[in-house]
């Protein structure tokens, strides 16, 4: 197996570590080692691992109907049932889903989505995607053009894969609007972003940048489509971070957190302001998209349990509770001296490390604890757990922190 995002000789000389079970917040290595789970997976494990009624709605439909595509005049009944409760859960009304099977694949989506509705507008000009920098947006041919993380755009070859591209500033709006004029706002199809940006370390919104992008949207009439591969379904303690933020959005993408990770599915969540034109007339024009897997009845009846789970055992609401837990936790740490900042909304953490300490080593050390994280690219620790976690548990991955980098900087 060729490893992902990974250095293969050093996992080849023994660095590889085996998962071989999971149970609630907590995962166990082949070694017999069992760690909390603060990093929910890659961000995905929102109501926890090993969840018998998940595993058995699946295996009903699979008795039933294992799959039958979506093409056409074709559906099946989990699929139709899955886009409706999506489309009651949207921060906009009429909302229309576009199934994938995950999250690069939905950005993919969006993002074409976006330069053929203005074909369909008569604005051919408009083919511009703006992102942020430092922002991750998956790793098909349109999310590795528009990535703001320069490990994963460069490389293959000179420019993007696809040139019409734009990055801005993620911090400074006043930078930010200066980069898309001084482009053309004219030009420009789509804005994408993170609602709170992920692998570029759990960066929040600074004030006020979000209104300034919606009235620069208006100005220059482009769309904003949030990525929320992340954030979707509750990581923020409401249902999609665009509605925490109200960032009114023409499109949201979605993953992870619809299955919690039990299957593979993405999706696009659509506005009326794009949908519309598809669904009205005769001589309506057809989106020709579609993957073979998208709509798996099996992948939707999980997605359907996964989210009765959330509403039935009040996740959101626990999320919420838990978010000052976390905050409070988290900047007992701002004056470690092996920190050099921490950032944290809703269950998302970010700290961002010293210079002088190695991440992997406190990655190694935190294990040791009884506790598996995650060290993103630029040297920030993150942390995502389950829905499931408990306040104490919260508690004990923030104190294995400090330990780790007491032990890492004593060494």
């Amino acid at each position: 197996m060729w490893s992902a995002q990974a250095h293969m000789p050093t996992v080849l000389a023994g660095s590889q570590t085996v998962i071989v079970k999971g149970d609630g917040a907590y995962i166990v290595t082949a070694d017999g080692q069992r760690l909390l789970d603060a990093a929910g997976g890659l961000w995905y494990a929102n109501v926890g691992h090993g969840r018998e009624e998940i595993a058995e709605a699946a295996a009903a439909q699979l008795r039933t109907l294992e799959t039958w595509h979506i093409f056409g005049r074709y559906a099946n009944q989990p699929a139709l049932d899955l886009a409706n409760k999506i489309a009651t859960l949207a921060p906009f009304e009429d909302a229309k889903v576009i199934f994938t099977s995950g999250g690069s694949d939905s950005v993919d989506m969006a993002l074409k989505l976006a330069r053929r509705h203005w074909q369909l507008q008569g604005q051919p000009e408009k083919l511009t995607v703006v992102s942020r920098n430092d922002s991750y947006h998956g790793l098909h041919a349109y999310g590795t053009s528009v990535a703001g993380l320069s490990f994963n755009r460069d490389g293959f070859g000179p420019g993007t894969l696809i040139p019409e591209t734009l990055l801005i500033d993620q911090w400074d709006i006043e930078a930010a609007e200066r980069t898309i004029r001084a482009h053309g706002g004219e030009k420009i199809a789509a804005l994408i972003t993170e609602p709170v940006m992920g692998v570029g370390g759990v960066v929040p919104p600074p004030a006020g940048y979000f209104e300034r992008i919606k009235e620069l949207a208006k100005e220059f009439g482009f769309l904003i489509i949030a990525d929320e591969v992340v954030t979707a379904f509750g990581r923020l303690g409401t249902w999609t971070a665009s509605e925490r933020f109200n960032l009114e959005p023409d499109m949201i993408t979605f993953a992870k957190g619809i299955t919690s990770g039990y299957l593979p599915l993405g999706g696009v969540i659509v506005a009326p302001s794009v949908s519309r034109q598809f669904y009205e007339g005769a001589d309506a024009p057809i989106l020709h998209q579609g993957l073979t897997y998208s709509g798996h009845a099996t992948v939707a009846a999980v997605g359907l349990k996964n989210l009765e789970i959330i509403e039935r055992e009040g996740l959101l609401a626990h999320v919420r509770d838990l978010e000052p837990i976390l905050a409070e936790e988290l900047e007992g740490l701002r004056s470690h001296p092996g920190v050099k900042a921490v950032r944290h909304i809703g269950l998302m953490g970010g700290v961002d490390l010293a210079d002088d300490v190695a991440g992997l080593a406190v990655v190694a050390e935190l294990e040791r604890h009884g506790v598996h994280l995650r060290n993103l690219p630029n040297n920030i620790l993150q942390i995502s757990p389950p829905f499931i976690i408990t306040e104490n548990e919260l508690r004990l991955i923030v104190g294995s922190i400090r330990a780790a980098l007491d032990t890492v900087l004593a060494s």
